[in-house]
Order: structure tokens, then C-alpha cells, then sequence
């Protein structure tokens, strides 16, 4: 199956710090009551992911302002989506080292990612190695916190990946 996205924005302040390129996938189990992207829990909504779709958020990310991508949902840690996902970030990688990734997920970091999908998958294991700043947790309508910076719900974290991989425990990134 391929993977479709719902959304693809271009200049994102919202999502990230810095300006930043951000792509919403489609496709979710999470379900979470109120979610702000309620269209994207169905795998078949928006547009393939293709090649053109990789090139265009290359072309983007060759404006020296953009600091860098945001992958939103949907759920990029779904799977599939980690399989479609996964040639995009190679190539930001190879191309762009000096630019930050971001991923926003309904998984825990620890628990869901680092002792399951991480241990069992060799895609979410290359996948993760490219990520820079996971914000986790499924979005919580009673934790709603609109002051939050880069998230929904107090419960949610926001994660530097390679420091918490290095130390093997979960470091917050305070902003």
C-alpha cells in the first residue's frame, strides 16, 4: 500500500521551531477524541506520496530560511507511513544535514517506539536515527493547554531523539 498525505505546508510557523516545511500524512488507529485533523485518520484521504511529492519539499527545503520538516497526521509512525516516510528523510539527511526534523506522534516515545517498533523494525530504527525532536503522546481533550508551545495537551512531550537514544532514558527539550 502506499502512503498519502493529507497536506503538505509550505512556511510553517506553527509547528516547529523556526520556519519550517510540514508534512501531514494520512492515516491513523490512534482516533483521539477532538483531534484537530479528525480527515487524516483515513489512510486513502488527500494525495500519493510520490517522487514529485519528495522533490517538492526538497525544493522547499533549499530555501536557506527554512530551519527545517515537520511530519505531522494522520500518524507518521504508523507503519506504512514509517515505509513512505522513510526515502524523504534519507534524503533530507543526505542533502540537508544542517536542517532539524521534527515528527509529531499518539505513540510514546519510550514505551511504544524504543521498546517495541524500535527493537523490532529495522525501518523504525533508520527512520528514528533521522529525527532530531519527537513530540509524543496521543492528544488528551481534559489536558488541553492552549499556552503550550508545539503541542495539544499537557500530557505530551517534546523529546530531543538523538540525546534520549545517547543517555537510553527520555530527554525533554524545555522551550
Amino acid at each position: 500500500m502506499l502512503m498519502n498525505y493529507a497536506d503538505l505546508k509550505i512556511a510553517d510557523v506553527a509547528n516547529g521551531l523556526g520556519v519550517r516545511v510540514s508534512l501531514f500524512v494520512s492515516g491513523c488507529n490512534h482516533h483521539c477524541k477532538n483531534c484537530f485533523n479528525q480527515e487524516a485518520w483515513d489512510f486513502n484521504f488527500g494525495n500519493p506520496f510520490t517522487q514529485e511529492t519528495i522533490e517538492k519539499v526538497m525544493k522547499e527545503l533549499d530555501k536557506p530560511y527554512i530551519k527545517g520538516l515537520s511530519l505531522l497526521g494522520g500518524e507518521p509512525l504508523e507503519p506504512v507511513n514509517q515505509e513512505g516516510l522513510l526515502p524523504l528523510l534519507r534524503q533530507v539527511k543526505a542533502k540537508h544535514p544542517e536542517k532539524d526534523i521534527w515528527c509529531y506522534t499518539g505513540f510514546t516515545f519510550d514505551r511504544d517506539v524504543m521498546d517495541k517498533m524500535y527493537k523490532k523494525s529495522k525501518i523504525t530504527k533508520e527512520l528514528i536515527s533521522y529525527i532530531d525532536v519527537l513530540v509524543d503522546g496521543k492528544f488528551e481533550e481534559d489536558k488541553k493547554d492552549l499556552n503550550l508551545k508545539f503541542r495539544g495537551s499537557s500530557n505530551q512531550r517534546i523529546i530531543d531523539v538523538k540525546k534520549s537514544i545517547k543517555e537510553k532514558k527520555v530527554i525533554e527539550i524545555e522551550l
